[in-house]
């Protein structure tokens, strides 16, 4: 998204917030409390790591509409209608003379598809077009987020209801028509269609009333307490003693229910049906409402998909949240559609808003009508997927779109390159739909766009402006600046391969519609995600015009109009890599369409190679190294004519012949030929680039071509050629200094260091002086290396006084390293005085002869040889192994065709989707995430269109799910199952996926982390000599050590053979910094190191087998024979009555043979157990009873009670043998005891008869006295029986306690009968709140299914 907090910009892999939105507010008040206050922007481009990704479009309250605010800097005085006009920028893009000159073409005929976080069909001005049209065309969810499968089909019963998905009765409103009489019902946790803000209002207003119902409950639970206390003063009586103690756990539960509490949110339950035209959706929300009366679903209105009827819904007054419901795969899927974020109904409303009543805060297109494509999963947190990226595209081409807006983004490893890139290429040059996107938020620093707005060569990227009119009323700044500025964030170009980057720049800032469940109509944003839909809305006034006027549309044409007339920023060359081509003018790029309508719909795309290099392939020359720049170089520039796909070979190509004469902004640094001729199969032409002679820092050239016929054109191509010539350092350490830099606001001071050979980490510091206002400065340094994301690190300092920072970060030698110091565009505005900077960088680097350390798992040490080429560098190397990979492969793989019209290309092509199943096991519980090396870091810059995982239990509930970032999540003990899904239109590729390896990382606790030890010998590990502590490095000197691997005993628990522990290892110290400062002393350039973990202990086996050769062989030979039938006893089908006739044979003729053999008995009594019970479950328990009273007729229990209470000598086999085998008997009788208390506490529940019923009851304490002679009966495995006596007993407070100790336990999964008991124990107590919360927590543990992917 693209709006940003002043200090983040948040067009990164989560920092980047892969919605390019930076803040609502632009300068917050600086904090006072430290004189320097730094934040760091979110995760550097070395690790391409994901740390969360979500809009962050924040806002800021609007200021009264009839304050003034004075711009006396800009020499002008705002009124209401110029302040409103300011919140709405338009006059900045020339939209108000072209809709004076042209009132019809305000966008009349435009349809833009808006691919974001989901539009709000109910939001202020996008209702309807300024010609009274439908606004909004179609809403849809693209990444299957809201999804929920309705496959189950009931029938109604005679009085006309049904039982939905999640078990409530539901009553269909008889005027509703089916003709099928089929109701296809599914179910759905409403939080998990919100988004986190809302989540969280829901959940303080929730609790807020259930506190109270709770509050209420404990004050019952006191008074009963107190007037039992007061009744019995003495609790001498054992049942008194209990009784008050039951009265306790029953407050004591209340409490700790209050501390507890965690609302997941109320379970909605769809209903879909097919009236004989469409397809009907009906939702209840009862649970929402939390009221009887509210959100029946009777009483709601039916939905069908929102393109035919444009209808939406409200979940409840409560959320004020809008919703609408599209039906798929003949009624089996309801997408429930909302928005994950304020970011794309912000975005739709600046680029076509209508306001009848409020036009000053109409979009820039009012006429134009909209298709919501939501793009970010509302499960992943707003981030984008490659399966909404997909489907998006398929929407736009199926709508017949004429334009795209998509403020999304993030950093790429190449640009121009992946699966979506090769899609939107077809969308534009076979479906000619204009494709606008903005161009990132991670300025300053130059080669900062992101993809695919500013690396993609189809889509137009845009960079973000804000004018004077801007500063002083969009923002309420008290001094606006006398020029406009584009804003300091803002990303720049040029891209990897020497692109532009930035196409063209529109205003990043307005106060736009948002959802209604922020409960406001209106907020401020800012960013590049904003300057999108501002020039989007423009672009789409200039093909309101063309249609009108009847001049052929083209994607082409359009960009080169509005390249060719955008008002220039800055007359500064090189800030064309900040701007593009200049600030977007409508009516001037109109008179260039309507002047251009007869020219050829064409295309000009530039391929270039360095001559003598065959690869890469590269859109520009990028010129950045410091011997790149010593030396003439000879480029290849071959130039394409791309036409449509539907072109006519002899009416178009055939005839195709430009002549161009070329041009070159400096004849001096780039030679060039003068002319060429240009037909449909292309031509090349050599450059010359000379930068021998040019000073150091920044310089921007291009070669452009002008057509001889009609020069009015402009350049027909640009060949943009950025060199950076870098200074190189001297000193030991290589150090920079920086003295009397002075700033004003929005001043950026750029420097191009070749970082010294072995250089690894730099320290800085910052001091200023000079000013009076706090001033904010975005601190940038860029490295630039082949097939990886550009190296960065970044800070935001903010200064309350004048004073002094330090700051550490890694570099890596032999690369240019940008430095960006940058004032804030805000900071300072209205002061008088700049800010004076002094800035020190010095170098410093230990080298290494091998930068990743792999210990493969054996006793021997690895060798490093460490070097200082700079400086003298203290050597303290420190290792930390705190992670343990395990690599998996699937257990199951799926490959099917997705059924529905959403994944169906333009091409036709039917995308398929490759489902891969994988098991892992945790010991402990662990935070751990899923890595699949292949596919994760990528989402533009990916050959495969999507991939997503989810991590379940056995109970199908869902702990974590994620895409290309995965996330750490905590997990419990047990088995889980981790589901990859993966889509591409080409079998074949999936195919080779299907034994894809799968990492489930782990965390180590801290107590469990490895520091790996270092020696000076190679016999130290082993030996324990030599130690190596630390040394110092002089320059050149090389000095080696040893690295040891982990000693046997630290190796974490229950890893298996072929898992990876890894960590981190460093080599030096930062050296300049006090110790009071608060930065790590290690120096901050860490590299990996890991130990594969190695074959475990071989175990030999001795002894074994000593005391069974005692026995005879035909002894031996008949226990195995009965051990054999006693284990097929349990694997014995009982499906039909023969089989049942057959087991009881079997059953019957081992008892013979075995007389009261123990082990068979309880072998039957668990097989009793396990078999489904009849229809009469009474003799079924009855049958559970007469097995369990074999098992214990069988034991001699005080033979039993004699043998456990003997301690057995440890070093006696025998008498160790035989203290096994007693264990093991006491452990049949006490199941034998609690399979009985079980069936006797069912059969009681299941009779009516009183004397049977206090018959049952004696039997019942009988039995269980007898099992707490043998057992601890509130442990987790015979608790449930303590539970239910409790209750029979009345005490049902005790009865949850002891409940809840078993469930905590987190040996096992959840089980559902267990709650199931609570649920029963807590409606009985006549807490009904609780009983609410506990039976929305069962749709979380329990889910009926997993949720579609």
């Amino acid at each position: 998204m693209a709006s940003s907090a002043p200090a983040a910009a948040l067009h990164k892999p989560v920092a980047h917030l892969r919605l390019l939105s930076v803040s609502a507010c632009s300068t917050p008040p600086p904090t006072a409390s430290a004189a320097a206050a730094v934040s760091t922007r979110g995760p550097s481009h070395i690790s391409g790591v994901a740390v969360n990704a979500m809009p962050s479009s924040s806002s800021s309250p609007l200021p009264p509409f009839a304050e003034e605010k004075t711009a006396a800097a800009a020499g002008f005085r705002l009124t209401e209608p110029s302040f409103l006009e300011s919140l709405m920028p338009k006059e900045e893009i020339g939209v108000d003379r072209f809709l004076a000159a042209h009132p019809e073409y305000d966008g009349r005929g435009a349809l833009i598809a808006i691919f974001d976080s989901g539009v709000d069909p109910a939001a202020a001005g996008l209702q309807t077009t300024s010609d009274g049209k439908p606004k909004i065309l179609d809403v849809i969810d693209c990444t299957g987020s809201g999804d929920v499968d309705t496959s189950k089909v009931v029938k109604a019963d005679d009085d006309g209801s049904i039982v939905g998905a999640s078990g409530t009765h539901l009553i269909i409103n008889p005027t509703w028509k089916n003709p099928s009489q089929e109701w296809h019902v599914g179910c759905k946790l409403v939080y998990e269609l919100f988004t986190d803000t809302l989540t969280s209002r829901l959940k303080k207003e929730r609790k807020k009333k259930w506190d109270e119902e709770n509050q209420e409950a404990i004050s019952e639970a006191l008074k009963q307490l107190n007037e039992f206390e007061k009744k019995h003063s003495k609790l001498d009586d054992g049942k008194l003693k209990m009784a008050h103690e039951d009265l306790q756990n029953r407050l004591d539960y209340l409490r700790k229910q209050a501390e507890g509490y965690d609302d997941r949110g109320p379970v909605i339950d769809i209903v879909a049906w097919h009236d004989g035209d469409v397809w009907r959706v009906a939702v209840d929300t009862q649970g929402l409402e939390g009221n009887k009366n509210c959100g029946k679903l009777s009483d709601f209105v039916p939905l069908t998909n929102y393109r035919l009827e444009r209808k939406f819904g409200i979940f409840s007054k409560l959320d004020a949240c809008s919703f609408v419901a599209n039906v798929y795969d003949d009624g089996n899927l309801v997408s429930i559609v909302t928005d994950c974020s304020p970011h794309a109904t912000h975005v739709a409303g600046i680029a076509a808003a209508f306001h009848p009543n409020k036009p000053l805060l109409n979009g820039v297109a009012p006429g134009a009508q909209l298709v919501s494509c939501k793009i970010g999963d509302t499960r992943l947190g707003s981030m984008e997927t490659g399966t909404g990226l997909v489907r998006a595209l398929i929407a736009a081409v199926e709508h017949k779109c004429d334009l795209i807006n998509m403020s999304y983004g993030e950093p790429t490893l190449l640009p121009d390159y992946g699966r979506f890139i090769d899609l939107a290429n077809e969308v534009v040059d076979k479906h000619r739909i204009i494709f606008i996107s903005s161009a990132g938020n991670n300025g300053p620093a130059l080669s900062t766009v992101g993809a695919p707005g500013g690396t993609s060569s189809s889509i137009i990227g845009v960079g973000a402006y804000v004018s004077p009119a801007m500063v002083a009323g969009t923002h309420s700044v008290v001094q606006a600046p006398a020029e406009g500025m584009e804003y300091t964030w803002s990303s720049r170009g040029p891209t990897a391969d020497g692109d532009l980057g930035v196409s063209i720049s529109a205003p990043g800032g307005a106060v736009a519609p948002v959802p209604t469940w922020t409960l406001q109509s209106r907020m401020l944003m800012n960013g590049t995600s904003m300057a999108s839909p501002s020039a989007c809305g423009g672009v789409a006034l200039l093909v309101s015009a063309m249609k009108a006027e009847g001049i052929p549309l083209s994607p082409y044409t359009v960009r080169k109009a509005i390249e060719n007339t955008a008002t220039l920023i800055s007359d500064v060359p090189e800030e064309k890599l900040t701007t593009g081509h200049g600030l977007l003018q409508v009516d001037k790029a109109f008179e260039y369409a309507q002047q251009a309508k007869e020219l050829p719909l064409v295309s000009y795309r530039l391929s270039i190679n360095q001559v003598g290099k065959s690869i890469p392939k590269l859109r520009g020359v990028y010129l950045r190294g410091s011997n790149a720049c010593l030396q003439t170089s000879e480029w290849t520039v071959q130039l394409d004519p791309k036409f449509h796909e539907d072109a006519s070979n002899l009416e178009q190509l055939v005839p195709f012949e430009e002549c161009l004469q070329l041009h070159s902004t400096n004849s001096s640094v780039v030679k060039i030929p003068e002319y060429i001729m240009v037909t449909n199969n292309g031509r090349s032409f050599n450059i010359v680039v000379n930068p021998v002679n040019i000073s150091s820092g920044l310089h921007y050239y291009e070669v452009y071509g002008i057509d001889c016929k009609a020069p009015w054109r402009g350049p027909i191509f640009r060949v943009p050629i950025t060199v950076i010539k870098p200074i190189a350092l001297l000193g030991e350490p290589p150090a920079l200094t920086l003295s009397n830099l002075s700033f004003k606001s929005g001043h950026i001071e750029r420097r191009f260091i070749n970082v010294p050979i072995g250089a690894s980490w730099v320290e800085v510091t910052m001091r200023t002086s000079g000013f009076d206002t706090p001033r904010r400065f975005f601190l940038d340094t860029v490295q630039i290396c082949p097939l990886k994301r550009p190296i960065k690190w970044e800070a935001v300092v903010t200064f309350s006084s004048p004073s002094l920072k330090n700051f550490s970060f890694p570099v890596e030698g032999g690369l240019t390293l940008e430095l960006s110091i940058a004032q804030f565009w805000s900071s300072g505005i209205a002061s008088n005085e700049p800010t004076c900077v002094d800035f020190e960088i010095m170098f410093h680097g230990i080298s290494v002869d091998q930068n990743v350390i792999a210990l493969d798992g054996s006793e021997a040490p690895i060798c490093i040889v460490a070097r200082s080429l700079l400086a003298s560098e203290s050597l303290v190397p420190a290792a930390t192994l705190d992670k343990v990979k395990t690599p998996y492969r699937p257990v199951e793989c799926n490959l099917c065709s997705l059924p529905t019209s959403r994944d169906r290309l333009p091409s036709g092509k039917q995308i398929i989707a490759l489902t891969l199943t994988y098991k892992f096991k945790l010991e402990d519980s662990a935070e751990v995430k899923a890595h699949v090396p292949l596919l994760n870091n990528r989402i533009y810059d990916n050959k495969f269109e999507s991939q997503y995982y989810r991590i379940s239990d056995s109970n199908k509930c869902v702990y974590s799910s994620g895409d290309v970032y995965p996330n750490y999540v905590k997990l419990s003990k047990g088995e889980y199952t981790l589901q990859l899904y993966i889509r591409h239109e080409d079998v074949h590729l999936l195919e080779k996926l299907k034994q894809l390896v799968l990492f489930i990382e782990r965390k180590l606790e801290k107590k469990d982390f490895i520091q790996l030890s270092f020696y000076s010998e190679p016999d130290g590990p082993v030996v324990g000599n030599g130690t190596f502590k630390s040394s110092v490095l002089v320059p050149g000197e090389p000095e080696a050590f040893y690295v040891g691997p982990p000693c046997r005993e630290k190796l974490p628990k229950n890893v298996q053979s072929g898992s990876v522990l890894f960590g981190s290892i460093t080599y030096g110290t930062v050296s300049s910094f006090n110790e009071k400062d608060d930065q790590n002393q290690h120096a901050p350039a860490s590299y990996s190191i890991s130990y594969l973990i190695p074959p475990s202990k071989v175990d030999n086996g001795k002894e074994k087998g000593v005391s069974a050769g005692r026995k005879s062989i035909s002894e031996r030979l008949d226990e195995e024979v009965r051990d054999t039938k006693i284990k097929f006893l349990s694997g014995f089908n009982q499906d039909t009555e023969d089989d049942k006739s057959a087991w009881m044979e079997l059953v019957a003729s081992l008892k013979s043979e075995y007389r009261k053999y123990t082990p068979l008995l309880a072998k039957i009594l668990e097989c009793i157990v396990q078999k489904a019970s009849s229809d009469d479950k009474i003799s079924h328990q009855k049958e559970v009873i007469a097995a369990a009273d074999e098992v214990v007729d069988s034991i001699d229990k005080e033979d039993l009670a004699k043998s456990l209470s003997l301690k057995p000598d440890p070093e006696d086999e025998e008498a160790q043998k035989t203290k096994k085998k007693m264990e093991e008997t006491r452990d049949h009788l006490a199941d034998a005891l609690y399979q009985k208390g079980l069936a006797l506490a069912e059969i009681e529940s299941l009779k009516t008869n009183e004397s049977t019923e206090t018959s049952a009851k004696d039997v019942f304490e009988e039995n269980y006295k007898e099992l707490i002679k043998w057992v601890d009966a509130k442990s987790t495995k015979y608790g449930a029986l303590t539970v239910l006596r409790e209750r029979r007993c009345g005490r049902l407070g005790t009865a949850l306690k002891v409940l809840n100790d078993i469930i905590q336990d987190d040996s096992e999964p959840p089980k559902k009968r267990l709650y199931d008991l609570k649920i029963k124990l807590v409606e009985e107590i006549g807490w009904v709140h609780v009983s609410a919360y506990e039976k929305q927590w069962m749709h979380v543990r329990f889910p009926p299914s997993l949720p579609p992917f």
